[in-house]
């Protein structure tokens, strides 16, 4: 590599780590943090080139403004530049939030009451029923879209097995494709894409599986589970929840219900993607078999939950000129986030009852939803305040 590109490089990560450290909340605070750095200040691209980025992470699975960035750093330097910039964009959140999976830990050695954690729950659910809010404002267009939204909201809520969340997100598209009536849908265009990738993506789905089956421990299965999430999740951190609540907590009872709001509610003042979240979430369901294993088992998560959205970004990127002239796939775009708009609904609600139905906890929701609506607080602040009331109250 050339001494200038270097210099290049060097100065676009220093930009990429400025990102993670002023990024709160999800992909929509993001992308005003990314417009402000890459766009406004530096010119990396466009706010043109910078929507349609958006819209294609959009339609992608995986985390939404994590592939964004990435898919930047691969307009700038290619595959290389752009797994770079994932590392200085995530890593410095997922080692945090393995830090904090130990939280828990601490406090029982210590002889300290971990219910100074209890507001954090709802809390975390305030921050969730504001992204349902919000994205319902946003993919609510009409009859159709709000039947969606709602449909999708029952069903999740009585229905908790993993397979019914991809199935009602692909049913929205379908449906939203099929209701437009348009007429060639599936428009020919010319396409060279990076087969490697998709490849690579397909066999580690495999090969993942097929691991956990033969050697059946802890770390194989959060590295299949979260790899999974990775691959059928559209959307930001919000949308995974639905997921994990029903494997880790319902299904396979890694954690209770109060574990997993507080690390959720944790990362909503931590700077960086909600993604990192999956380092909290590996931690705690490898925390029975010690130290080291907990931090392999953070470390399985988030490996687990980025690589395949990277993947499929290195894949579709190179070819997104091209692919986004496909109807079909713009169209189901309007149904996948309506549907993913009731899933977060649903989570909430879910999330809320798991905390508890009390005054003390309605209270707590209700302050956290106003603030957070207010956007005169930033989260981290919310979050300490949080935890301070919890162990003062």
């Amino acid at each position: 590599m050339k001494t200038t590109h270097k210099r290049h490089w060097m100065h676009f990560l220093k930009d990429v780590m400025i990102c993670s450290l002023g990024a709160y909340g999800g992909p929509e605070a993001h992308y005003g943090v990314f417009t402000d750095q890459m766009v406004i200040k530096k010119k990396y691209l466009d706010e043109t080139e910078l929507v349609e980025l958006i819209a294609l992470t959009g339609i992608l699975p995986g985390p939404s403004s994590t592939q964004t960035i990435t898919a930047i750093g691969y307009k700038i330097g290619g595959p290389v530049l752009a797994f770079l910039t994932l590392l200085v964009w995530a890593l410095p959140a997922i080692v945090i939030m393995t830090v904090l999976s130990f939280l828990y830990q601490f406090l029982s050695d210590r002889q300290l009451d971990a219910s100074g954690l209890r507001f954090i729950g709802p809390m975390a659910v305030a921050f969730i029923a504001l992204a349902a809010f919000r994205i319902g404002k946003k993919v609510i267009k009409g009859k159709l879209t709000l039947g969606l939204f709602l449909v999708a909201g029952v069903v999740t809520f009585f229905f908790r097995q993993a397979w019914i969340f991809p199935l009602v997100l692909v049913l929205g598209g379908v449906i939203t494709v099929i209701a437009s009536k348009e007429k060639e849908l599936w428009n020919r265009v010319q396409l060279s894409p990076p087969w490697f990738f998709f490849i690579l993506f397909v066999v580690l789905a495999i090969a993942s599986v097929g691991v956990y089956l033969l050697f059946p421990n802890p770390i194989t299965d959060l590295f299949q589970s979260f790899y999974r999430y990775g691959y059928l999740v559209i959307g930001g951190g919000q949308v995974v929840i639905p997921y994990m609540l029903s494997d880790l907590v319902e299904l396979h009872q890694y954690m209770t219900a109060d574990q997993f709001l507080t690390g959720f509610g944790i990362v909503q003042g931590i700077p960086g993607p909600m993604f990192s979240f999956s380092a909290y979430a590996g931690g705690m369901a490898a925390s029975s078999g010690g130290v080291l294993n907990q931090i392999l088992g953070a470390f399985a998560a988030g490996i687990g939950i980025f690589l395949p959205g990277t993947l499929l970004i290195f894949f579709v990127y190179p070819i997104w000129s091209q692919l986004k002239g496909v109807k079909a796939i713009q169209l189901s775009l309007t149904g996948i986030t309506a549907v993913a708009g009731g899933l977060i609904a649903a989570a909430a609600v879910v999330l809320m009852r798991a905390s508890g139905f009390t005054l003390e906890n309605g209270i707590v929701f209700l302050i956290s939803f106003l603030l957070l609506a207010s956007k005169k607080i930033p989260a981290p602040f919310i979050v300490f305040f949080t935890i301070l009331a919890g162990f003062l109250i």
